[in-house]
């Protein structure tokens, strides 16, 4: 697109005077000359053509002179509007008024047009530079719409009802939390019937931030979900869903998995733990105790693994608490971790609480531990409780 030069001047001549200097640059569609003789006139031009990207402008005219037109130009808020402003020789005082009332240059008369061919290729580059960084902002703010839409669509597809079972709400207790570092996440959590007896819980976290972490968040907690509803053991259902996962990994992401599955009638967890943090236990009795670390790798990064299960028995009052690193390892503005001592010291003052009390408790503990420092990591909570 050519660069579209309006010139301001009561005087007729200067307009034969710049299409005959820069008759080469018009001709190559470069530059595109229009004309007006008074501010009114180009003021009415400017609204009509809201496209103009330099004002050549006299300063000394009749009806509305250039000073007054370069307020009125301000008023308009376009960054990318250049002004060169034109007067005689040594009419200082108007020229520096329009250089501090917002003109980009300016130029004596006689007009040497050499000078001001520089000053026009000068302002083209500036007012380029301000083009693009409009598309670029334009585009941020695009994108900073499409990502608070992902991360709505993210958080939608959680469970986020509770209690989620309430045809067993008087034996089961249910609660879940996530916090994404970002717009979107990669952490998830997930439960879901499996028969009339049996639940499946689900805690992970992807590696890595950002969009290409909540895709395969997506797709893992999908994967996952229709494998494990088809009822098999869980270490079975890890592996699975690690060789379709493994298909569909990009970049060497995976992810940390631990999928329990839980039977209201006897209490009892059988569970796997692929590559995840420890859960943690608490009983009725107030001890709490971490479930052995994982002999496990995660998933989707290595075909052909094999996994091996845990179990364990909840005896009535008892609580799974389930994490992402995004806990433990919160820092505070010294860098400090919040650490597993220190959560482990906050289960045992909750113990006894409902599963949400429990994890509001916790997400009060990370908050005020961190004191204001940026969240690092996605912060994700599941707990369900034998009643």
């Amino acid at each position: 697109m050519p660069t579209k030069i309006l010139s301001v001047d009561d005087e007729m001549d200067l307009e034969l005077l710049l299409t005959q200097y820069f008759r080469r640059k018009i001709r190559k569609g470069e530059y595109e000359f229009h004309f007006a003789h008074n501010g009114v006139e180009a003021l009415t031009m400017m609204l009509q053509h809201k496209d103009f990207d330099i004002i050549l402008s006299d300063i000394n005219m009749p009806e509305m002179d250039g000073l007054t037109l370069l307020t009125k130009i301000n008023e308009m808020q376009n960054p990318a509007l250049k002004c060169i402003m034109v007067s005689a020789y040594g009419d200082m005082g108007n020229i520096r008024q329009a250089m501090n009332n917002g003109a980009f240059d300016f130029a004596t008369k006689p007009i040497d047009l050499d000078d001001l061919s520089v000053t026009i290729e000068k302002a083209i580059e500036q007012i380029n530079y301000i083009k693009q960084s409009q598309q670029e902002h334009s585009q941020l703010e695009s994108l900073k719409t499409d990502l608070a839409v992902a991360g709505e669509i993210q958080q939608a597809i959680l469970p986020r009802v509770f209690p989620p079972f309430p045809e067993i709400e008087d034996i089961l207790d249910v609660a879940a939390s996530m916090t994404p570092a970002k717009d979107v996440g990669g952490d998830f959590y997930d439960f879901f019937r499996i028969d009339e007896e049996r639940i499946g819980f689900v805690m992970a976290d992807v590696s890595g931030k950002g969009v290409p972490a909540a895709i395969f968040m997506a797709v893992s907690r999908t994967l996952i979900r229709a494998i494990g509803m088809q009822g098999i053991k869980a270490e079975e259902t890890m592996m699975r869903a690690n060789e379709l996962l493994c298909k569909e990994s990009v970049n060497c992401m995976f992810v940390t998995v631990f999928y329990a599955i839980y039977n209201t009638k006897t209490g009892e967890v059988e569970y796997c733990n692929a590559g995840h943090n420890s859960p943690y236990l608490i009983h009725a009795n107030g001890q709490v105790e971490a479930l052995p670390m994982s002999t496990n790798c995660m998933i989707g990064a290595i075909e052909g693994l094999t996994f091996n299960p845990g179990s364990l028995k909840m005896e009535k009052g008892d609580m799974l608490v389930m994490y992402t690193d995004g806990v433990n390892e919160a820092v505070n503005n010294d860098f400090e971790e919040y650490g597993d001592q220190r959560l482990l010291n906050t289960l045992s003052q909750l113990q006894g609480k409902a599963c949400q009390e429990t994890i509001d408790g916790l997400l009060d503990s990370v908050k005020t531990f961190t004191d204001g420092a940026p969240q690092s990591d996605d912060i994700t909570l599941l707990s369900f409780k034998r009643k």
